[in-house]
Protein backbone atom coordinates (compact mmCIF):
# COMPACT_ATOMS: atom_id res chain seq x y z
CA UNK A 1 0.00 0.00 0.00
CA UNK A 2 1.19 3.22 -0.85
CA UNK A 3 1.20 6.51 1.94
CA UNK A 4 1.72 10.14 1.62
CA UNK A 5 4.63 10.75 3.79
CA UNK A 6 5.73 13.65 5.65
CA UNK A 7 9.81 13.34 6.22
CA UNK A 8 11.81 15.38 8.69
CA UNK A 9 15.41 14.98 8.64
CA UNK A 10 18.69 16.10 7.03
CA UNK A 11 22.01 15.05 5.57
CA UNK A 12 22.81 11.96 3.52
CA UNK A 13 20.53 8.98 5.91
CA UNK A 14 17.78 12.04 5.68
CA UNK A 15 18.28 11.79 1.68
CA UNK A 16 18.58 8.11 1.12
CA UNK A 17 15.79 6.95 3.47
CA UNK A 18 13.58 9.46 1.89
CA UNK A 19 15.00 8.28 -1.74
CA UNK A 20 14.02 4.60 -0.76
CA UNK A 21 10.34 5.55 -0.15
CA UNK A 22 9.86 6.72 -3.29
CA UNK A 23 11.54 3.99 -5.03
CA UNK A 24 8.65 1.78 -2.66
CA UNK A 25 6.15 3.74 -4.66
CA UNK A 26 5.24 6.21 -1.55
CA UNK A 27 4.77 9.85 -2.08
CA UNK A 28 6.82 12.22 -0.03
CA UNK A 29 3.90 15.36 0.46
CA UNK A 30 6.51 17.23 2.32
CA UNK A 31 10.52 17.19 3.18
CA UNK A 32 10.93 19.35 6.52
CA UNK A 33 14.78 20.05 7.23
CA UNK A 34 17.00 22.87 9.43
CA UNK A 35 17.07 26.29 7.99
CA UNK A 36 20.18 26.54 6.13
CA UNK A 37 23.74 26.77 8.04
CA UNK A 38 26.01 27.77 5.10
CA UNK A 39 26.73 24.23 3.70
CA UNK A 40 24.33 22.39 1.72
CA UNK A 41 22.20 19.74 3.21
CA UNK A 42 21.78 16.62 0.75
CA UNK A 43 18.21 15.98 2.02
CA UNK A 44 17.46 19.50 0.99
CA UNK A 45 19.37 19.16 -1.96
CA UNK A 46 17.60 15.79 -3.14
CA UNK A 47 13.90 17.55 -2.23
CA UNK A 48 14.94 20.44 -4.54
CA UNK A 49 16.23 18.11 -7.11
CA UNK A 50 12.85 16.10 -7.14
CA UNK A 51 10.48 19.22 -7.00
CA UNK A 52 9.44 17.73 -3.20
CA UNK A 53 7.62 20.60 -1.11
CA UNK A 54 10.68 21.43 1.19
CA UNK A 55 10.44 23.64 4.57
CA UNK A 56 12.84 24.78 6.68
CA UNK A 57 11.97 25.88 10.17
CA UNK A 58 14.13 26.67 12.82
CA UNK A 59 11.71 25.39 15.78
CA UNK A 60 8.08 24.16 15.39
CA UNK A 61 7.36 25.18 19.00
CA UNK A 62 6.96 28.55 20.98
CA UNK A 63 6.91 28.45 24.97
CA UNK A 64 6.29 24.44 25.28
CA UNK A 65 3.46 24.69 22.44
CA UNK A 66 3.13 24.27 18.37
CA UNK A 67 3.31 27.16 16.80
CA UNK A 68 -0.14 27.54 15.08
CA UNK A 69 0.87 28.93 11.56
CA UNK A 70 3.42 25.83 10.69
CA UNK A 71 0.90 23.36 12.36
CA UNK A 72 -1.58 23.93 9.84
CA UNK A 73 0.97 24.08 7.29
CA UNK A 74 1.92 21.04 7.91
CA UNK A 75 -1.93 20.00 8.42
CA UNK A 76 -2.32 21.14 4.41
CA UNK A 77 0.02 18.45 3.30
CA UNK A 78 -2.59 15.80 4.42
CA UNK A 79 0.42 13.00 5.26
CA UNK A 80 -0.92 9.66 6.23
CA UNK A 81 2.58 8.75 8.29
CA UNK A 82 5.55 10.87 9.74
CA UNK A 83 8.85 9.80 9.10
CA UNK A 84 11.75 11.33 11.16
CA UNK A 85 14.94 9.68 10.06
CA UNK A 86 17.57 12.35 11.16
CA UNK A 87 15.75 14.91 13.17
CA UNK A 88 17.22 17.50 15.85
CA UNK A 89 14.27 19.73 16.58
CA UNK A 90 11.49 18.75 19.10
CA UNK A 91 8.31 18.01 16.82
CA UNK A 92 5.03 19.46 19.08
CA UNK A 93 2.08 16.16 19.42
CA UNK A 94 0.20 18.38 16.91
CA UNK A 95 2.62 16.90 14.26
CA UNK A 96 3.76 13.47 15.65
CA UNK A 97 0.03 12.80 16.36
CA UNK A 98 -1.77 13.83 13.31
CA UNK A 99 -1.09 10.75 10.81
CA UNK A 100 -3.40 8.05 10.67
CA UNK A 101 -0.57 5.58 11.11
CA UNK A 102 1.30 8.01 13.36
CA UNK A 103 5.40 8.61 13.21
CA UNK A 104 8.42 6.21 13.12
CA UNK A 105 11.50 7.63 14.23
CA UNK A 106 15.28 6.50 13.62
CA UNK A 107 17.62 5.84 17.15
CA UNK A 108 21.61 4.56 16.58
CA UNK A 109 21.12 2.27 19.09
CA UNK A 110 19.28 -0.75 20.68
CA UNK A 111 16.60 1.02 22.81
CA UNK A 112 16.05 1.17 25.54
CA UNK A 113 20.02 1.38 25.93
CA UNK A 114 21.92 4.97 25.02
CA UNK A 115 18.51 7.35 24.70
CA UNK A 116 19.70 10.71 23.79
CA UNK A 117 20.66 12.92 21.03
CA UNK A 118 24.43 11.37 21.13
CA UNK A 119 24.15 8.03 21.14
CA UNK A 120 26.91 6.80 19.09
CA UNK A 121 29.88 8.45 20.86
CA UNK A 122 28.48 7.65 24.22
CA UNK A 123 28.45 4.03 23.33
CA UNK A 124 31.73 3.93 22.45
CA UNK A 125 33.20 5.85 25.51
CA UNK A 126 31.18 3.85 27.91
CA UNK A 127 32.57 0.78 26.20
CA UNK A 128 29.52 -0.83 24.68
CA UNK A 129 30.17 -4.57 23.40
CA UNK A 130 27.37 -4.34 20.43
CA UNK A 131 24.72 -1.73 18.69
CA UNK A 132 22.51 -1.75 16.34
CA UNK A 133 19.65 0.37 15.46
CA UNK A 134 15.58 0.64 16.27
CA UNK A 135 12.72 2.42 14.77
CA UNK A 136 10.44 3.38 17.43
CA UNK A 137 6.63 5.57 17.93
CA UNK A 138 7.53 8.61 19.71
CA UNK A 139 6.12 9.43 22.52
CA UNK A 140 6.49 12.33 24.91
CA UNK A 141 9.59 10.93 26.28
CA UNK A 142 12.81 10.99 24.65
CA UNK A 143 13.07 7.85 22.57
CA UNK A 144 11.16 5.96 25.02
CA UNK A 145 7.99 5.18 22.14
CA UNK A 146 7.16 1.71 21.65
CA UNK A 147 9.48 -0.45 19.38
CA UNK A 148 8.26 -1.08 15.79
CA UNK A 149 11.57 -2.86 14.46
CA UNK A 150 15.30 -3.29 16.03
CA UNK A 151 18.63 -4.47 14.53
CA UNK A 152 21.59 -5.87 16.38
CA UNK A 153 24.82 -7.45 16.72
CA UNK A 154 26.84 -5.23 15.37
CA UNK A 155 30.21 -5.56 16.72
CA UNK A 156 32.17 -2.30 18.37
CA UNK A 157 35.43 -3.06 17.36
CA UNK A 158 38.39 -2.06 19.46
CA UNK A 159 39.48 0.89 16.66
CA UNK A 160 35.88 2.59 15.29
CA UNK A 161 35.54 5.69 16.30
CA UNK A 162 31.94 7.06 16.28
CA UNK A 163 32.44 8.40 12.23
CA UNK A 164 33.44 4.28 11.31
CA UNK A 165 30.63 2.79 13.63
CA UNK A 166 27.96 5.28 12.05
CA UNK A 167 28.52 4.86 8.45
CA UNK A 168 29.92 1.58 8.00
CA UNK A 169 28.28 -0.41 10.16
CA UNK A 170 24.79 1.39 11.66
CA UNK A 171 23.76 3.43 8.56
CA UNK A 172 23.72 0.68 6.11
CA UNK A 173 21.40 -0.97 9.12
CA UNK A 174 18.99 1.65 9.56
CA UNK A 175 18.39 2.37 5.93
CA UNK A 176 17.72 -1.75 6.14
CA UNK A 177 15.34 -1.30 9.20
CA UNK A 178 13.38 2.06 8.23
CA UNK A 179 12.37 0.73 5.10
CA UNK A 180 11.11 -2.02 6.49
CA UNK A 181 9.53 -0.61 9.28
CA UNK A 182 7.95 1.82 7.02
CA UNK A 183 6.45 -1.31 4.77
CA UNK A 184 5.15 -2.88 8.42
CA UNK A 185 3.07 0.02 8.94
CA UNK A 186 1.76 -0.10 5.44
CA UNK A 187 1.09 -3.53 5.24
CA UNK A 188 -1.07 -3.36 8.88
CA UNK A 189 1.65 -6.14 10.20
CA UNK A 190 3.41 -3.77 12.23
CA UNK A 191 3.06 -4.30 16.19
CA UNK A 192 5.12 -1.84 18.26
CA UNK A 193 6.21 -3.10 21.75
CA UNK A 194 6.76 -0.83 24.24
CA UNK A 195 10.19 -0.66 25.49
CA UNK A 196 11.36 -2.12 29.07
CA UNK A 197 13.10 -0.21 31.95
CA UNK A 198 15.46 -2.88 31.83
CA UNK A 199 19.03 -1.94 30.90
CA UNK A 200 17.55 1.84 30.00
CA UNK A 201 20.25 4.68 29.62
CA UNK A 202 20.54 8.24 28.66
CA UNK A 203 23.10 10.24 27.84
CA UNK A 204 23.54 13.89 27.51
CA UNK A 205 24.98 15.71 24.52
CA UNK A 206 28.70 15.37 24.19
CA UNK A 207 30.07 18.70 24.87
CA UNK A 208 33.42 20.05 25.57
CA UNK A 209 33.46 19.74 29.37
CA UNK A 210 33.06 15.63 28.46
CA UNK A 211 35.64 15.61 25.95
CA UNK A 212 38.26 16.49 28.22
CA UNK A 213 41.28 14.09 28.34
CA UNK A 214 41.95 13.50 31.90
CA UNK A 215 45.15 11.60 31.94
CA UNK A 216 44.97 9.92 34.76
CA UNK A 217 42.21 7.97 33.99
CA UNK A 218 43.01 3.92 32.56
CA UNK A 219 44.39 3.96 29.29
CA UNK A 220 41.06 1.69 27.96
CA UNK A 221 39.34 4.86 29.03
CA UNK A 222 40.79 7.62 27.50
CA UNK A 223 41.66 5.40 24.14
CA UNK A 224 37.78 5.30 23.99
CA UNK A 225 37.04 9.10 24.64
CA UNK A 226 39.23 9.94 21.81
CA UNK A 227 37.34 6.91 19.65
CA UNK A 228 34.08 8.23 20.58
CA UNK A 229 34.56 12.20 19.95
CA UNK A 230 35.75 11.40 16.70
CA UNK A 231 35.16 13.33 14.54
CA UNK A 232 32.94 15.58 16.77
CA UNK A 233 33.75 17.43 19.57
CA UNK A 234 37.33 15.90 19.36
CA UNK A 235 38.86 14.66 22.66
CA UNK A 236 40.81 17.64 23.33
CA UNK A 237 43.88 18.43 25.88
CA UNK A 238 46.45 20.94 26.35
CA UNK A 239 50.25 21.94 25.08
CA UNK A 240 52.02 24.66 26.49
CA UNK A 241 48.28 26.45 26.90
CA UNK A 242 47.21 25.78 23.53
CA UNK A 243 44.32 23.70 22.95
CA UNK A 244 45.11 20.31 21.58
CA UNK A 245 42.21 18.00 19.79
CA UNK A 246 42.90 14.30 18.96
CA UNK A 247 40.95 11.82 17.00
CA UNK A 248 41.64 8.52 15.73
CA UNK A 249 42.81 6.23 18.57
CA UNK A 250 44.04 2.52 19.22
CA UNK A 251 44.79 1.15 22.46
CA UNK A 252 48.69 -0.26 22.81
CA UNK A 253 50.12 -2.09 25.12
CA UNK A 254 52.14 -0.12 28.27
CA UNK A 255 54.04 2.71 27.88
CA UNK A 256 56.48 1.98 30.87
CA UNK A 257 57.63 5.09 32.65
CA UNK A 258 56.55 7.64 30.16
CA UNK A 259 54.12 10.36 31.73
CA UNK A 260 50.56 9.87 30.89
CA UNK A 261 49.94 12.25 27.91
CA UNK A 262 53.42 12.47 26.57
CA UNK A 263 53.96 12.15 23.05
CA UNK A 264 56.12 8.74 22.69
CA UNK A 265 56.79 7.85 18.65
CA UNK A 266 56.06 9.05 15.11
CA UNK A 267 54.74 6.11 12.99
CA UNK A 268 53.79 7.58 9.58
CA UNK A 269 51.69 10.38 9.85
CA UNK A 270 50.37 8.95 13.43
CA UNK A 271 51.55 9.80 16.52
CA UNK A 272 51.42 7.22 19.43
CA UNK A 273 50.88 8.98 22.93
CA UNK A 274 51.24 7.04 26.49
CA UNK A 275 48.31 6.67 28.54
CA UNK A 276 48.20 5.41 32.28
CA UNK A 277 48.94 1.39 31.83
CA UNK A 278 48.97 1.57 27.86
CA UNK A 279 48.78 4.35 24.64
CA UNK A 280 47.09 5.10 21.34
CA UNK A 281 47.78 5.80 18.05
CA UNK A 282 46.34 9.35 17.18
CA UNK A 283 45.85 9.68 13.55
CA UNK A 284 45.12 13.60 13.05
CA UNK A 285 44.96 16.63 15.57
CA UNK A 286 44.27 20.27 15.71
CA UNK A 287 46.03 22.58 17.26
CA UNK A 288 44.06 25.85 18.52
CA UNK A 289 41.98 27.09 15.55
CA UNK A 290 43.99 25.47 13.06
CA UNK A 291 43.24 22.45 10.25
CA UNK A 292 43.05 18.75 11.58
CA UNK A 293 45.64 17.56 9.62
CA UNK A 294 47.76 14.39 10.53
CA UNK A 295 48.82 14.47 13.59
CA UNK A 296 52.60 13.81 12.87
CA UNK A 297 51.77 17.16 10.32
CA UNK A 298 50.09 18.93 12.89
CA UNK A 299 52.45 20.57 14.96
CA UNK A 300 53.15 17.81 17.81
CA UNK A 301 56.10 16.25 18.34
CA UNK A 302 57.86 13.82 20.03
CA UNK A 303 58.25 14.33 23.66
CA UNK A 304 55.60 16.78 23.96
CA UNK A 305 53.68 16.53 26.89
CA UNK A 306 49.80 17.02 26.81
CA UNK A 307 47.93 18.57 30.23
Amino acid sequence: MALRVAVFGQAPFGRDVTVGLLEAGHTVVGVYVPPDGGRPDPLAAEAQARGLPLFRHERFRRRGKAIPELAAEYLALGAELNLMPFTTVILPPEIVEAPRLGSLCFHPSLLPAFRGGTAIPWQIILGAAVSGVTVFRPDAGVDTGPIVVQKGGIEIAPSDTAASLYFDKLYPLGIEAMAEAVAAVASGRARPRPQGEAGASFQPRLDDRAARIDWSRPAVEVDRLIRGCDPQPGAHARRDGQGVRLFGGGLRPGAGDVEPGTVMAAEGDALVVALSGGATVVRKARLGDGAKTAAAASGLAVGDRLT
